[in-house]
């Protein structure tokens, strides 16, 4: 065994142990303080015929242990942050997908009233006119025109049933 190979393994099982508990204190985990140290030791292995001869190795190793720590935890945020980007984004899509499914179906459910009650349905709805607008447009009386509102909305009721949570969250203030 070489000179460099004892150097290094001794630098390993004195420190090992010690940088791990280092390392916890900055990633709350052990697996992944155990993960990083092995990986600053990869690192200084490779490059340890490079390292200047007055290297205090201690303090290269707690360096070296601090920086991968800091930087595992800046990439982890930012893995998070991806991850509720992609996560909020994919609900965007979702709702526009379930609002699309949603207009289709207000749209087939108004379609499938009587016409006299999609009639009046539409008046109210959709060109916003009063009651007594569209009594007197249809030579009906109020009452008959709240009969036909009230009749439409029960049978939306019914065929939008599955779609209530969603129209709740579109429509709601």
């Amino acid at each position: 065994m070489t000179k460099q190979v004892k150097l290094f393994e001794q630098l390993f099982k004195e420190n090992f142990k010690p940088l791990c508990s280092f390392a916890i204190k900055y990633v709350g985990n052990l697996e992944e303080a155990k993960n990083l140290v092995q990986e600053v030791f990869i690192s200084v292995w490779e490059k340890f015929d490079a390292l200047p001869a007055d290297t205090h190795y201690r303090s290269y190793l707690y360096t070296a242990v601090r920086n991968r720590s800091l930087n595992h935890l800046r990439d982890k945020k930012k893995i998070v942050a991806l991850e509720h980007v992609a996560e909020h984004k994919l609900a965007e899509e979702n709702t526009a997908l379930e609002a699309t499914e949603l207009e289709r179906e207000i749209e087939y459910a108004v379609n499938s009233l009587p016409d006299k009650c999609r009639q009046v349905f539409e008046m109210s709805r959709q060109q916003g006119l009063k009651h007594q607008e569209i009594a007197d447009k249809l030579n009906i009386s109020i009452k008959t025109v709240e009969t036909q509102i009230s009749k439409a909305l029960a049978v939306l009721r019914t065929r939008l049933g599955e779609f209530l949570s969603l129209i709740l969250i579109l429509f709601s203030p």
